[in-house]
């Protein structure tokens, strides 16, 4: 994409609303726009750091077994009312009247509308395990919506739920789970913690919440070191859930398990949240399967969230400098760009035009900063947007047949010939595809 033609309105001045380094970042590099409290237009380059973390989880769950299904975000209240949940949510729930009188509620999850869907087509343990999942915008009326995307009312999430016969299985559907969210946070580049939980309005006896760490984040966390190198290939998953991990007032030092030199205290973002509730759902709504003697029994199930719109900032608060954003190869909005130094250089001009086709030619996201202002801007704005590597290509090196190649991460600048250049992003771009 040439920069000319795109749209990304940054802005060198700290939006006064803004609390958090994430929110900041987000609305100086032009990802969002606040539409009102707690909602926003997700900008294009927003939009694409926010469909690849979408794409990565979507595909974790699918590599988990889960399958796919897009439910509505308007949902009938009915549903609510019969499992005891309409009265119950607080006024979090945005409700509506449609035009026939009949109670509508914009969904903030759903339980009860995927309990609905497998009990209309499923009452036989035969079809037993599924595990069902979407992605979709939920709306929850916070009081004091903040933080950007952080804590917004409406937000994109991932939610699926698995549907057992017996506890014992829907453990093992559950584990699975934990497994894949575990592969998922290290998928995106990030150091997951994991805590026991409670369940809140979900409900439910088993609950684990997924804390990503970042030196910025909301809460302390205290848990054993050795949860920062999980392989979850390897890992048993039931030992895991055994080692220990709490937050903020949850820990008590006298207490604690561990010794000082094995306890690590960080900061962390909740990401994800699983749950096991049972047949909490399954028979206030008569989901029931019928099992191999007859027997008709509500079904066992649980439910596992990740916010992917609350994961762009979170990965912004995970990884930044004072210049801006810093995105892990995975997710960002570009993999290279290229800087051309002088737009009236004629030379200039051919070979960033000829590295612009290079590489667009292999399928490298490429974003080509062909606009004619100073040098600084354009450094200071691609350092704001966080793109992994930079292509500076100047008057004095182009002469030489050499091009300037810089890491957004570490910093690094290394002088190239134009064929070296463009083979060196190649072999990274492959690199960054086996994570």
């Amino acid at each position: 994409m040439k920069y000319s033609l795109y749209f990304a309105p940054t802005s060198k001045d700290v939006p006064s609303e803004a609390e958090i380094i994430s929110h900041k970042l987000m609305i100086r590099s032009g990802m969002i726009k606040q539409s009102s409290a707690g909602i926003y237009s997700w900008l294009p380059l927003g939009f694409n750091v926010l469909k690849k973390i979408e794409h990565i989880v979507r595909k974790e769950q699918e590599k988990a077994g889960a399958v796919e299904l897009l439910m509505p975000t308007m949902q009938s209240a009915d549903l609510w009312i019969k499992s005891g949940r309409y009265d119950d949510y607080g006024k979090e729930m945005l409700r509506i009247q449609d035009r026939s009188s009949r109670q509508m509620l914009y969904g903030p999850t759903n339980e009860e509308l995927i309990t609905e869907i497998f009990r209309s087509y499923i009452n036989s343990y035969k079809d037993l395990p599924k595990n069902l999942f979407h992605i979709q915008w939920k709306f929850r009326d916070e009081l004091r919506p903040r933080f950007g995307v952080m804590r917004g009312r409406e937000f994109l999430m991932k939610d699926n739920y698995s549907f057992d016969l017996t506890f014992e299985e829907a453990k093992k559907s559950y584990n699975n789970m934990y497994r894949c969210y575990l592969k998922t946070f290290l998928k995106l580049g990030l150091t997951p913690i994991v805590l026991r939980a409670e369940s809140g309005a979900i409900g439910g006896n088993l609950s684990h919440e997924f804390q990503i760490l970042a030196k910025t984040g909301e809460s302390t966390l205290y848990y054993d070191k050795e949860l920062e190198n999980i392989d979850p290939s390897k890992a048993n998953i039931e030992k895991l859930q055994d080692y220990y991990a709490a937050v903020d007032d949850q820990h008590n030092p006298s207490e604690c398990p561990i010794n000082e030199k094995q306890l690590k205290i960080s900061k962390g973002i909740e990401v994800g949240h699983i749950f096991y509730f049972g047949t909490k759902y399954s028979e206030k709504l008569s989901a029931l399967v019928q099992t191999s003697d007859g027997k008709n029994v509500p079904v066992e199930m649980g439910s596992y969230g990740i916010g992917v719109s609350r994961l762009v900032g979170a990965i912004i608060e995970a990884f930044h400098d004072s210049k801006g954003i810093i995105w892990p190869d995975q997710v960002a909005p570009f993999y290279v760009s290229i800087l051309n130094l002088n737009t009236k250089d004629l030379k200039c001009n051919q070979e960033s035009e000829k590295m612009y086709s290079n590489l667009c030619n292999i399928n490298i996201e490429t974003l080509y900063d062909d606009r004619d202002i100073a040098a600084g801007s354009k450094f200071s704005d691609h350092d704001l947007i966080g793109i992994p590597y930079k292509i500076i290509i100047g008057p004095r090196d182009i002469k030489e047949g050499r091009v300037e190649i810089e890491n957004r991460k570490t910093g690094k600048k290394n002088k190239l010939s134009i064929e070296e250049a463009l083979n060196y992003i190649i072999k990274k771009s492959k690199d960054s595809q086996k994570l």
